[in-house]
């Protein structure tokens, strides 16, 4: 029996601060304008003081679980796509598992920065696909504000908190109706991990430490290595990048977006952005828009979906689904 990784709900959660790029000018040399035209970002929510990772995760986990119509009792997985966890150990899926008060299954984070919800999207769907678990509960969830150098205006700018999730059940492939995970590229180049990375860490400094980002370097490569993501994502799918419905992309800097979207010749009303009000919630942001775009009704059922991104390490990679 063959199965599908087929996406039967979603959920999205954004902290309730707001911290608008003019309150960012309080701290650093910088202004609305200067981040508008740079990045397309206008604000971003940040965590409240007592807020966690998985707080922000069970917040997106109980909107995609009631939207999919499912109870605690029928998640047997559970992956946790951030690069900013509670704790060193364990997962902040263990946690959030506890919390949703799921009794049964795996859990476990994956980490791959801001390419981990592709990276723990192409996992599920191969767990699920081989029958070894029925339903997962896949979110990105990310405090980048916990990481952030507010001295760095390159970096302190662009990022914002949030978490995204979405309910993925196999389906018997002759009642899916083409829908679900059709194909997904992953890759990194380890030789360029200096572009972006963390100055902190357990066997280093003993520190979270700070985000650091060689910001000319990662836009030149990311439009490269996004649209070859695309490209092979849709080959091997036997699709043109043309033929999607929907673009959900990693929402790191508009520029980025739109030059992907020229390459690939595809069209600016096909993409889902919401990088002006949520910023870079790294492994978040894909499940952010993709909700977005399901709650305004424009992702509806059958669309056919690509989702890319690209993030420290540097990881980058692309996912074609069926709605």
């Amino acid at each position: 029996m063959s199965f599908r990784a087929v996406v039967a709900g979603c959920g999205a959660y954004l902290p309730e601060r707001i911290l608008t790029n003019n309150d960012l000018a309080k701290l650093v040399d910088t202004s609305d304008e200067w981040i508008r035209d740079r990045t397309g970002i206008r604000e971003r929510h940040i965590a409240a003081e007592d807020q966690r990772t998985s707080d922000l995760a069970v917040e997106a986990a109980r909107a995609a679980m009631k939207d999919a119509g499912v109870t605690a009792a029928d998640i047997d997985l559970i992956v946790v796509a951030t690069a900013t966890p509670d704790l060193t150990f364990p997962a902040t899926a263990a946690i959030v598992q506890s919390k949703l008060g799921v009794k049964q299954g795996a859990a476990f984070d994956l980490q791959a920065v801001c390419s981990g919800f592709v990276y723990a999207l192409s996992t599920v769907e191969k767990f699920l696909a081989c029958g070894q678990h029925k339903r997962a509960l896949l979110i990105g969830a990310e405090t980048f504000s916990r990481i952030l150098d507010w001295t760095d205006r390159s970096t302190c700018v662009l990022f914002g908190d949030g978490a995204g999730a979405f309910v993925v059940e196999a389906v018997e492939e002759k009642v899916a109706d083409e829908r679900g995970v059709i194909a997904s590229y992953l890759r990194c180049d380890g030789d360029l991990v200096d572009l972006l990375y963390v100055d902190g860490g357990v066997s280093s400094t003993g520190t979270a430490g700070h985000v650091r980002m060689q910001g000319n370097k990662v836009f030149r490569e990311a439009v490269t290595r996004i649209s070859e993501a695309m490209e092979t994502v849709a080959r091997q799918a036997g699709v043109a990048p043309t033929d999607i419905d929907w673009f959900v992309p990693h929402q790191a800097n508009e520029r980025i977006i739109q030059g992907v979207v020229r390459k690939l010749d595809l069209r600016p009303d096909q993409v889902i952005s919401t990088i002006s009000g949520q910023g870079n919630t790294s492994a978040a942001s894909i499940p952010l828009a993709y909700c977005q775009g399901v709650a305004d009704g424009r992702i509806k059922k059958g669309d056919l979906v690509m989702l890319e991104a690209m993030g420290g390490g540097i990881t980058w990679g692309a996912a074609l689904l069926r709605a």
